[in-house]
């Protein structure tokens, strides 16, 4: 019984199908879950659409032209049209996902599933409470926005990021509270799609969970596309008038909008499941307690995803319910390891990370040499007009194994999987160099970085 249809439901299903499983899944909405209709899907699709509005305005440096009086820029969006697109492809998606499971056998069952024990989920339909046996149970209920008392959403002007493509026309003038991953990556798209923005952070800087020389890039690209960043600023309120919004700071100011996203964090949906008669432990912020191969704290019960609060990734809730379902039935399993994740920020440019982090290195915590080699020296970058981010590594001193990277720049998202590989795999930087790349391509300043990081080894 798998209690969630998000990626950590889903792949897991799959798996246990695979593995000759009985499998139901019971969700309220359709499969694919939030990561797939409200979250995920949806904002990649839209960041897709201001990508390529970047790359079409950036294209007149290269030469190309619509007509001779057309000036740098001059391009717009139909919002109403993109996010009509935006929500058709996130339902393919759910039908796609849908199809895949009925034709491995699993059943969709549609209610909300809570626990009556380790080992009987009841499903609660419209047509009342089913109740449904399980050998094992996994747990994938995900997580929801974060909502302020003070800044309650109404759908229409104070917006969570699931209210987000319901809007038909641009805001005018958006206010994004949270300069975090989601916040950064919707100021992001919504100044390149038109809209003024104005972005409020608690912190020095956004972002302040990435790299630092990434975070700093991002911010440079924001002053570039005029976007405002109020740093050290904590919203405290946000209230609609006559003709928009109004967003209090702690200090006393206001700062007024036609829109404003509160993009404040998420919490888990693990409310009202029956969680603590079952056994399950939750921690002080109501996350499930699991170890690495996705067990909580009940026999015969698992989780995964968003609502563990391992790590917030529609990536890593796959995997986690993968590696729980192989546990659970016995097949080959290797426990999570958060240090081999690659993630990705959805900017524009976009920031991808793998493995130890600059913090790290600078704490002491890891001790590493690093190399950093900017994308602009590229001649593949040169051709394109890439003028922001950069290629980074990290490797062990004495053995010179690569154990992280930091890729910034378009579709550094794709570019990280090389380095992704290199510290799974234990590569050392002689084995990454040596590696043919094409020339010319963005993939080679990962090959550089590399050979740079064995010269200065050898010195």
């Amino acid at each position: 019984m798998i209690i969630g249809a998000g990626p950590g439901g889903y792949e897991a299903a799959l798996v246990a199908a695979q593995l000759g499983a009985e499998v139901t899944i019971v969700d309220p909405s359709g499969p694919g879950g939030s990561a797939v209709l409200t979250d995920c899907v949806p904002s990649k699709t839209l960041i897709a659409t201001a990508d390529v509005l970047t790359s079409a305005r950036e294209s007149v440096s290269l030469g190309v032209r619509v007509d001779s009086q057309t000036p740098r820029g001059h391009l717009n969006v139909d919002l109403g049209a993109v996010n009509d697109r935006v929500r058709r492809l996130a339902q393919a998606q759910s039908e796609d996902i849908e199809s895949r499971l009925a034709r491995d056998g699993v059943r969709f069952v549609h209610g909300r599933g809570h626990l009556a024990s380790a080992q009987e989920v009841i499903a609660d339909t419209v047509d009342g409470p089913v109740h449904l046996a399980a050998d094992v149970v996994l747990i994938a209920t995900g997580a929801r926005p974060r909502v302020l008392d003070t800044a309650v959403p109404d759908g229409e002007r104070i917006l969570t990021w699931e209210q987000l493509y319901d809007l038909e026309d641009l805001p005018e003038r958006l206010i994004v509270v949270g300069s975090g991953v989601t916040g950064a990556e919707f100021a992001s798209a919504y100044r390149i799609l038109g809209s003024q923005v104005v972005l409020v952070s608690s912190r020095e800087r956004v972002l302040p969970g990435e790299d630092p020389d990434a975070a700093q890039v991002i911010e440079e690209v924001f002053a570039d596309r005029g976007m405002t960043v109020l740093s050290r600023s904590r919203a405290v309120a946000a209230r609609r008038t006559e003709s928009g919004v109004v967003v209090e700071l702690q200090g006393g100011e206001v700062v007024e909008g036609s829109h404003v996203l509160m993009a404040v964090g998420s919490l888990p949906n693990t409310q009202d499941m029956g969680l603590a008669e079952a056994g399950v432990e939750v921690d002080d912020r109501g996350f499930i307690v699991v170890d690495r191969v996705s067990r909580t704290t009940a026999r015969g019960v698992y989780a995964a995803g968003d609502c563990t609060g391992v790590l917030m990734l529609a990536s890593v809730a796959a995997m986690q319910g993968r590696i729980a379902m192989w546990h659970a039935l016995g097949d080959a399993v290797g426990p999570l390891n958060k240090s081999h994740v690659a993630n990705t920020v959805f900017t524009t440019p976009e920031i991808a990370t793998v493995g130890v982090t600059a913090r790290e290195v600078e704490t002491g915590a890891v001790m590493a040499d690093v190399v950093s080699l900017p994308l602009a020296t590229n001649a593949r970058a040169k051709m394109q007009e890439i003028r922001h981010g950069f290629v980074k590594l990290f490797c062990r001193p004495s053995s010179r194994i690569v154990i992280g990277g930091v890729v910034v720049g378009p579709r550094a998202s794709e570019l990280i999987h090389a380095v992704a590989l290199a510290v799974d795999a234990r590569l050392t930087v002689d084995q990454l160099a040596s590696t043919f790349t094409v020339y010319p391509s963005l993939s080679g300043s990962i090959a550089e970085a590399a050979r740079r990081l064995r010269r200065s080894g050898e010195g």
